[in-house]
């Protein structure tokens, strides 16, 4: 099937919440700790970020999130917003980009990407190290490390950044 980005509806929440849960699980298994990704109310905890991402007032019109469909169900999600870094020299960041493992290479997560970041403007994102894969997925966009890293969650994270087209 398919697969299909849009922006992400209120009605999306328990498909956002599963593929973020069941993303975490597949690529996190042995960096985080199991009782963390086996957590029964992993998943409400998720729905509630989700309901709160897409119904917040302060969170518009900065945040940007779409979902990826594919034979009606969520099968990936993406969200960028302004950046929270401290030093940050960039005008964009993506916090979230996740897809089931069985739709890699079918374009989703590309699509999730153009969906919430504009190739215009400069972009970072952290990612978890070592993520050979999701390393290289943002290296094909366009994005290197800029040697900054950080632990968060429990995972280790470096710093990719890009230039806009336009800068």
């Amino acid at each position: 099937m398919p697969i299909t980005v849009r922006p992400a509806l209120l009605d999306d929440v328990p498909g956002l919440a599963r593929v973020h849960v069941e993303s975490w699980r597949e690529t996190y298994r042995g960096l985080v700790p199991d009782d963390m990704l086996d957590d029964p109310g992993f998943i409400e905890r998720r729905e509630r970020f989700w309901t709160k991402a897409l119904t917040s007032e302060q969170n518009r019109p900065a945040a940007r999130i779409a979902a990826a469909i594919s034979d009606g169900r969520v099968v990936g999600v993406a969200m960028a917003s302004s950046p929270q870094d401290e030093d940050a020299t960039w005008t964009q960041q993506l916090y979230i980009l996740y897809t089931y493992a069985a739709v890699y290479g079918r374009g989703g997560g590309s699509a999730l990407l153009d969906a919430v970041l504009d190739p215009d403007q400069s972009a970072a994102l952290w990612v978890a190290d070592p993520n050979p894969r999701a390393q290289a997925f943002y290296r094909k966009h366009g994005l290197t490390p800029d040697g900054r890293t950080k632990t968060e969650d429990g995972i280790q994270e470096i710093r990719m950044t890009r230039p806009g087209r336009n800068e």
